[in-house]
């Protein structure tokens, strides 16, 4: 029984979370909760933007990007952690970027910079660990923070509140605060808006400001704003100082080069061409050529200003080796000094062998033991041929996941170069970075997630859109309806089907009359019976909705009917207005003028026109009842004839009575005893016989047989005897129970009773010696036994002596008498 009762529980559980979901699935009640929710939202926006908009005079053009950072905190999955890819909820501990403001979870930052600085410093050795601050980076923008920037604790988003609390009517993560941060760039105010996400808005003070080119007067404009332009020429004197800027006023003090174009002569002075004003020195490709001061050569730099300089093969000059030096004339070259060359070769290691030389020296010849670069192989072979072996390296690369594979690998491994395509947590994506240790960046993409109609769309990281909800549109349903009706409710936009039409079906049913319950072509209809489930252990099945065109109701107009027997006019509906049977009784008189039908309402057929409506016809039933007219006051016979109008005949028949004493029965006429007085019924009644009823005295009744209670006057003779039953007295009963006559004890009844008292004490007092005499007895017998106990412990070699028979047997009478005492005591 227990099992079937939580298989029933459970059952309709099921039952009513199916009714749940289906009329959240087929109607647009969550319509109007969507609409509180956007008005509360609203509430809580214009309550954030109120000191902003007071310096503003309600001006909001400039909260636009801000608003949309407001609403992204409280649309359900708009906000996400791309470190985790899940929703950000209010009552969870975040961390907002200072550079792209994305929020994240601040336990997935933390674990993000950890992991950040572990990769990074990882490759370092054990004496530069710790000796640089090495940056973490958003995951998002990439701007870095210090080590020591790491988020530690929860706090608002002006940070000025740790571990701010849950407030429904203030923005999710917000203190309520105003926010006060610094604007952006610093114009020395701060921001007026409540604490909010994202970046603050344009600063809304009014200041007093000059144009760029301080040309035009003062005036008052916002401090976002209050760069501007009067959009006169400028007239500043340009680089190249013949034009002046013919740009309309404009920021900064550099001007936009000179875009003029003019003959300009190189640096030399040669050529002349036409450039542009702004780049007035270019050289020419003409070699100098100009004598030198040593009066044998010419100068051979490209075209160039100022002296052309000393002769390069003037003064003292080395020979090639750079061992010897000589002073000789210009239009000398200088000789080889026939040491030898001594110069390191390209191998690093060994010198030159050769005299003196011009030109580069030889490649190294020398046979050298050498070692490979991975050190596991020598050979011997020229100084100047590199040795790489054919062994590849083992090592795992800094991925760590994949060997160096590179032969003869010196042990810095290079980074790994193959792609990492490990799937990103949006599931959509492959990572394109190279192959890297620990989690990958988060995916950049976002995903349009679209209305059904497709004219609202959010924008959210990618892998989002399969669990975020689609926006609320604003635009009506343009599907067209699926029932009837020409025209649908109006109702926004939605996917899936469109609810249940309300409105009145408005059918012509076949009595004339119009539908007027609700749209019901496509009605959810419960299948019933298709599965039977075998016992409370088989998991019940969900119940299955099909949609289905029902046909219309039986019409239910009133329409006022009369019931067959005409008692009343009721109004029944349209469908069964016929005659009916009120259900009461018929209610006619019948032919016998006493009873009236009994039969349930019912038709009844008028014989002749002038007769009155109450009367009985041929359907109404026939009196078979006796005749129950009242008789005479004490007849107890009824009528012999059936029911029928009229008087009754005199009752004729024998009544069989008991007299008063009950003891005799009388047989009376019934006529005689109903008429007669009180003393003739009381003649009529008595049996003529001694009353045989006892008087409270035990004595029998002297008078006749009569009705009533006996007289009290009993004349009968008692004996009355004393208390001590010795003395004794004949008198008459009636005295004794009136209490006058009374027989009291004499003095030798006195005497006798005082000695049979005092008889009873004596006999009282020898009893109780006795007991005491008998208990003394058992103390004593009990007594010696335990003097017996203590003797039996002494040794075996004692000689016993014999006891006599009281010292046998006086425990076992004493104990007994020692456990009364002990009672009595």
């Amino acid at each position: 029984l227990s099992s079937q009762k939580k298989f029933d529980e459970i059952k309709k559980a099921n039952q009513a979370a199916a009714k749940k979901l289906v009329e959240e699935q087929f109607s647009s009640s969550s319509e109007d909760d969507d609409e509180d929710a956007e008005v509360k939202q609203g509430k809580i926006l214009a309550k954030t933007f109120t000191v902003y908009t007071s310096q503003t005079d309600g001006d909001a053009s400039e909260l636009e990007r801000t608003r949309q950072y407001m609403n992204e905190a409280f649309q359900s999955g708009a906000m996400t952690c791309l470190i985790c890819i899940a929703s950000v909820k209010r009552n969870q501990a975040v961390w907002s970027c200072c550079g792209c403001f994305c929020i994240f979870h601040l336990v997935c930052i933390q674990k993000w910079a950890k992991d950040s600085l572990f990769l990074v410093s990882s490759p370092l050795t054990d004496d530069d660990f710790g000796k640089k601050d090495y940056p973490w980076p958003c995951p998002k923008c990439r701007f870095e923070y210090k080590r020591s920037e790491t988020p530690s604790k929860y706090y608002c988003y002006c940070g000025k509140v740790e571990n701010p609390t849950l407030d429904p009517w203030l923005v999710p993560h917000s203190c309520g605060q105003i926010c006060e941060r610094e604007f952006k760039p610093s114009c020395g105010h701060k921001c007026l808006l409540l604490c909010h996400p994202g970046p603050c808005p344009p600063c809304p003070k009014m200041v007093t400001t000059t144009c760029h080119c301080k040309k035009a007067k003062p005036v008052p404009r916002r401090c976002s704003a209050k760069e501007w332009s009067c959009r006169l020429p400028c007239g500043r004197t340009l680089l190249c100082g013949q034009h002046t800027c013919e740009n309309s006023c404009h920021a900064g003090r550099d001007c936009q080069p000179c875009p003029r174009v003019s003959k300009q002569r190189c640096i030399c002075g040669r050529q002349t061409a036409e450039r542009l004003c702004a780049s007035p020195q270019w050289q020419c490709d003409h070699v100098c050529g100009k004598p030198l001061p040593c009066g044998n050569h010419t100068c051979e730099q490209v075209c160039h200003a100022g002296p052309c300089g000393d002769c390069p093969r003037s003064g003292k000059r080395s020979c090639p080796c750079e061992k010897s030096k000589f002073t000789l004339p210009c239009t000398e070259d200088v000789p080889t000094c026939g040491d030898s060359c001594d110069k390191v070769l390209e191998c690093g290691i060994h010198k030159c062998s050769q005299r003196c030389h011009r030109g580069p020296c030889e490649i190294c010849r020398q046979e050298v033991e050498k070692q490979c670069r991975c050190g596991k192989h020598t050979k011997r072979m020229p100084c100047h041929k590199p040795y790489l072996c054919e062994t590849k390296c083992t090592k795992i690369r800094d991925c760590q996941k994949h060997q160096c594979r590179r032969k003869c690998c010196s042990g810095n491994c290079p980074p790994c170069d193959q792609v990492c395509g490990r799937t990103l947590g949006c599931r959509n994506h492959k990572c394109p970075s190279g192959c890297h240790r620990g989690s990958c960046n988060p995916c950049p993409e976002t995903v349009d997630v679209k209305c059904n109609c497709g004219k609202t769309v959010i924008k959210v990281p990618c892998g989002r859109e399969r669990t975020i909800k689609p926006p609320k549109c604003k635009q009506l349903c343009s599907r067209p309806p699926t029932c009837h009706h020409s025209t649908q409710e109006k109702h926004y936009c939605h996917f899936g089907r469109c609810p249940p039409c309300r409105q009145s079906c408005q059918k012509t049913l076949t009595c004339g009359h119009l539908c007027p319950v609700p749209c019901h072509d496509e009605a959810l209809v419960k299948q019933i019976g298709l599965h039977q489930s075998a016992g409370p252990w088989e998991q019940p099945s969900e119940p299955a909705f099909i949609q289905t065109a029902l046909p219309c109701p039986p019409c239910e107009v009133p329409i006022p009917v009369e019931c067959l027997g005409q008692h009343e006019v009721s109004p029944l509906p349209c469908h069964s207005a016929n005659p009916y049977s009120c259900k009461r009784f018929c209610g006619r008189l019948l032919d016998c003028q006493n009873h009236t039908c009994m039969k349930e309402c019912h038709h009844v057929t008028k014989l002749n026109s002038s007769a009155h409506g109450k009367t009985a016809g041929p359907e109404c039933s026939q009196c078979e009842e006796e005749c129950t007219k009242s008789r005479l006051p004490g007849c107890p016979h009824r009528c012999v004839l059936p029911c029928h109008p009229g008087d009754c005949p005199s009752c004729l028949q024998m009544l069989k009575i008991k007299c008063h004493c009950k003891l005799s029965i009388l047989y009376i006429e019934c006529l005689k005893l109903t008429c007669a007085d009180l003393k003739e019924k009381e003649l009529l009644i008595s049996c003529k016989n001694q009353c045989p009823k006892e008087l409270p005295c035990g004595h029998r009744c002297k008078e006749m047989c009569h009705s009533g209670s006996c007289p009290l006057n009993c004349s009968q003779k008692v004996k009355l005897r004393c208390l001590c039953k010795r003395l004794k007295r004949e008198i008459q009963c009636s005295k004794i129970q009136e209490g006058q006559v009374s027989l009291e004890c004499d003095a030798l009844c006195k005497e006798i009773k005082q000695k049979a008292s005092e008889i009873k004490e004596a006999e009282a007092k020898a009893a109780i010696e006795e007991e005491k005499r008998r208990q003394q007895a058992e103390l004593e017998a009990f007594e010696n036994r335990l003097k017996g106990r203590r003797k039996n412990k002494r040794r075996k070699d004692e000689v016993e002596v014999e006891q006599s028979s009281w010292q046998k047997y006086k425990n076992l009478i004493m104990l007994p008498v020692f456990g009364v005492a002990v009672v009595m005591v």
